[in-house]
């Protein structure tokens, strides 16, 4: 039986396959944001490797490739073989980067960095939650009761703002939109086809969401982050994007532009896409502050 474990354990190791799973988080809205989506080219050497609901993205490089983001723990057997179907091994993913640690975008990263020996990397709060498993209390979507585990990931290199964490020859830049979470970070790189470079802006949720009592403008015990968020919003519009990812799909219309997209038309390609993502966000925001303040 002893051989046989090890056997077990080394082909484990080898596959990374069986890496990938840790307890799964059930919500109201996990199973249909975790349905499987066949992988898909977004342009040059940037993929589509998530599920329907929820974004991952590799890029990729001949010395090796970055994975941005990795869903919820059910999340990760799914990427894994995405990235496998589109003929890339997991070995060869050396960095793992997080938009924000919430459960439903970062779940899935422990299993992944098992699966891949990746690096991992983070904002500074967004690697306090990557390491203890679960939100802090300066989070606006902190919930008391019941408090949700995911697993946890042992070692985070912590990213400040506008620095580049480079795989080889291709790197990927982080900016730090506070807000959604204190970590929240969005991640901007350069995709090239023949001698046509675009940059490419994954944009981190700009939603101004929140649970039981807390507060964007600074009622009860939580500081006022209004304008800090207002400036993360106006960050976004402001970054070199001809094409824009979301961490939803659906914020950004990604399995649509997938579905259209022609060897002759892309249409994730666009000038207006950040722009246009941080006005939603800009009124969203507006609305939140005018109801907290009574107006």
């Amino acid at each position: 039986m002893a051989l046989v474990a090890k056997v077990l354990l080394a082909l484990a190791a080898v596959t990374g396959c069986a890496q990938a799973h840790d307890a799964p988080v059930n919500c109201d809205s996990c199973a249909e944001w975790n349905q499987p989506v066949k992988p898909f080219n977004v342009y040059g050497n940037t993929w589509y490797v998530g599920v329907d609901g929820l974004s991952s993205v590799l890029v990729t490089g001949p010395q090796g490739h970055i994975l941005l983001d990795g869903g919820l723990p059910q999340s990760a057997p799914l990427i894994e073989a995405n990235i496998k179907a589109l003929g890339f091994r997991m070995q060869d993913v050396k960095l793992i980067v997080n938009s924000h640690a919430h459960w439903d975008h970062a779940g899935g990263i422990a299993a992944l960095q098992r699966a891949s020996g990746a690096i991992v990397g983070a904002s500074q709060s967004g690697a306090l939650v990557l390491q203890s498993g679960t939100n802090g209390v300066d989070d606006p979507q902190y919930e008391a009761n019941p408090v949700v585990h995911v697993a946890k990931v042992a070692k985070v290199k912590v990213v400040q703002e506008g620095e580049v964490l480079k795989v080889g020859s291709i790197g990927v830049t982080a900016h730090m939109t506070p807000g959604h979470t204190p970590g929240s970070t969005t991640w901007t790189w350069t995709s090239c086809e023949g001698h046509r470079c675009l940059d490419v802006v994954y944009a981190d949720s700009l939603n101004p969401y929140a649970s039981g009592k807390f507060s964007f403008t600074g009622k009860g015990k939580t500081p006022d982050i209004s304008a800090s968020f207002a400036a993360s919003i106006a960050k976004v519009a402001a970054l070199k994007c001809d094409i824009i990812l979301s961490v939803h799909p659906d914020a950004t219309g990604m399995m649509e532009k997938a579905a259209a997209r022609t060897p002759d038309s892309n249409p994730f390609i666009g000038a207006d896409g950040c722009r246009e993502y941080a006005a939603i966000a800009g009124q969203r925001l507006t609305k939140r502050i005018a109801q907290e303040r009574g107006e």
